[in-house]
């Protein structure tokens, strides 16, 4: 399913949809507090320095993204970076809810013609019993059994029929604390799609639904991972035919999986594979998008392009890491390992593709890492977007226009997915 760019009727729709979400979960006072705080960026500041920077700035002057971008992705971006730096991530949260993007997909569908997804997708939801004590309950003598999930997701699948040929494990981003895999399904059932114009029969992703901070923090989010990477492997069957992925803080969840099954001793609480042999499940191979290595980083810096900001980043980071564990561990903090054996064992064997944008954020930890990689002897590649901004592949597909242009970045993760896993 490949739908058209987004157009400003879909923006005004998606606001539609948010409006009441923001009132049910935020609450009416705060939403029209947000909303006040918005309004002289909104009404001066977004109008004034959009039209001063495109038309009466030179080319030379301009952003690296600016030079490049139509005026809706540059519109777009303007408003991603102010809500990135000032809104609350409570209200982040519901920008990106299944409550919203649930039903955004359904109209994007409708306004395309479609009733219903030509790809089938499904929730799924794996739970576990655990128990209380009696001190717990207080007014209850006995233990409870309480219901707790233990991997949440959503598959989508060609032909839920038939074997799975090539399946990627998905971790979205967010910051730890914002995003959903329903906020993701359009990309992901586009991905599914080229994976099929492609060659594969039945292509299919598992898009993983972590708990988001401050709900839950390290190490939960990477114990649900492990818990969904097993699901994967009971599904598909053959590691060789899983491409581990995610972008931004989900790439950063995934990189911790990789290390931390690689490297049990550092991990004692995962009880991850029962026979202590990592080397025979690993994934044929890992991509990620604009993963972000490092939580807190000096080389972090904003740019005039990017839509990141360096200091709302960090605070993200300290809550994933609960303020409390050390945000340097590796287990966390992926990029600050340099231990390269550790790392030739959490590399799949057909590698690992990173792809990122020049003027992103995170790129110089990214190149860093990279460069590492590539050292010390670790099987590892890149792609970097000349001009490109943070998880460009994904928010392209939303907002550019022509379809080479929306599409160039998925389709650059399909080529490495078909160089390591026969069609």
């Amino acid at each position: 399913m490949i739908l058209g760019p987004v157009s400003y009727l879909d923006c005004i729709v998606f606001c539609v949809f948010l409006a009441p979400q923001l009132l049910i979960h935020v609450g009416p006072i705060e939403t029209l507090a947000v909303v006040l705080r918005c309004l002289p960026f909104l009404v001066y500041k977004l109008p004034a320095s959009f039209i001063h920077e495109r038309y009466y700035t030179s080319r030379s002057q301009q952003s690296p993204f600016v030079q490049k971008a139509a005026p809706f992705e540059d519109f777009v971006v303007r408003c991603v970076r102010y809500a990135f730096a000032n809104i609350p991530p409570k209200v982040g949260r519901v920008f990106f809810s299944r409550q919203v993007a649930l039903p955004f997909l359904r109209f994007r569908m409708l306004r395309h013609g479609l009733v219903r997804s030509p790809i089938h997708w499904h929730e799924y939801e794996d739970v576990r019993a655990t128990f209380t004590s009696p001190e717990l309950t207080k007014s209850l003598p006995l233990m409870l059994t309480v219901i707790q999930p233990r991997c949440r997701g959503v598959w989508l699948i060609k032909d839920p029929t038939r074997p799975v040929d090539v399946c990627v494990y998905y971790a979205h981003g967010g910051g730890f604390s914002m995003g959903s895999p329903y906020f993701y399904l359009e990309f992901l059932l586009t991905w599914v799609a080229l994976l099929a114009q492609s060659g594969y029969r039945n292509p299919a992703i598992f898009a993983l639904q972590y708990t988001l901070v401050p709900d839950d923090s390290f190490p939960t989010q990477l114990h649900q991972a492990i818990a969904g990477y097993q699901h994967v492997l009971s599904m598909v069957r053959d590691p060789a035919r899983v491409c581990v992925s995610g972008d931004s803080a989900g790439a950063t969840i995934m990189l911790s999986l990789l290390l931390s099954r690689a490297n049990m001793k550092h991990d004692a609480n995962s009880q991850l594979n029962e026979t202590g042999d990592w080397r025979q499940e690993r994934p044929r191979m890992a991509a990620f998008i604009s993963p972000w290595t490092t939580l807190i980083s000096p080389k972090h810096r904003n740019t005039p392009s990017d839509y990141l900001d360096e200091e709302r980043l960090h605070e993200f980071a300290l809550d994933y890491a609960n303020r409390k564990a050390e945000p340097d561990d590796p287990r966390i903090s992926p990029g600050n390992c340099r231990d390269a054996q550790w790392w030739e064992r959490a590399c799949p064997s057909g590698g690992i593709y990173v792809a990122y944008g020049t003027e992103e954020v995170f790129a110089p930890e990214i190149e860093d890492l990279v460069s590492f990689w590539e050292t010390h002897g670790v099987n590892a590649s890149s792609q970097a977007e000349e001009a490109g901004i943070h998880a460009w592949p994904v928010a392209s597909l939303f907002l550019c226009t022509s379809a080479t242009n929306r599409q160039k970045g998925l389709k650059a993760l399909v080529e490495q997915i078909k160089e390591n896993i026969r069609v």
